[in-house]
């Protein structure tokens, strides 16, 4: 298995999809209950291929991510070749931006020297899903990139 099995409420959620999975393999839902019965392991192969299928789905169309901690916010965004990351970082360590107070406090403050902006890339590997995938691994939130973009324009302004 490439990434994870998707969990029970993911396969619920995504019940006709894997009919459909299950159809392009000429498996009925008869032969099916029979599969789950009588041969587990065979059933697990197929939760776990198609659980790579979509997260394969997935992953290839995510551009942005976004991480949050108590004191870091990082923005990731995918292009090509490399990801580009901002990070937000806040010295001051009473404050959580991960609270809804924390979170007004860093857009009131961001242009103080309690707030640090950092940009950087690296090439992504050979494997971009999977880089991608870590990151979710980690916490990283797939987002539309509203932020990442607000805080690119912040930086190259004042750059």
């Amino acid at each position: 298995m490439k990434y994870e099995r998707l969990t029970k409420e993911q396969f619920e959620e995504l019940h006709q999809e894997f009919i459909n999975f299950l159809a392009t393999q000429s498996i009925t839902a008869q032969e099916w209950e029979d599969i789950k019965a009588n041969k587990p392991e065979v059933a697990e192969e197929e939760l776990d291929i198609f659980s790579d299928l979509v997260w394969e789905g997935v992953l290839k169309n995510v551009q942005f991510l976004e991480h949050y901690s108590a004191q870091h916010l990082f923005l990731f965004h995918f292009l090509e070749s490399d990801i580009q990351l901002i990070k937000v970082s806040v010295s001051r360590k009473d404050i959580d931006i991960t609270t809804t107070e924390g979170y007004r406090w860093l857009q009131a403050n961001l242009l103080t020297d309690d707030v640090e902006l950092h940009q950087a890339s690296k090439p992504l590997s050979a494997d971009r899903n999977k880089d991608i995938f870590a990151l979710i691994k980690q916490g990283a939130n797939i987002t539309k990139g509203e932020l990442f973009q607000y805080f690119d324009n912040l930086i190259n302004q004042t750059a």
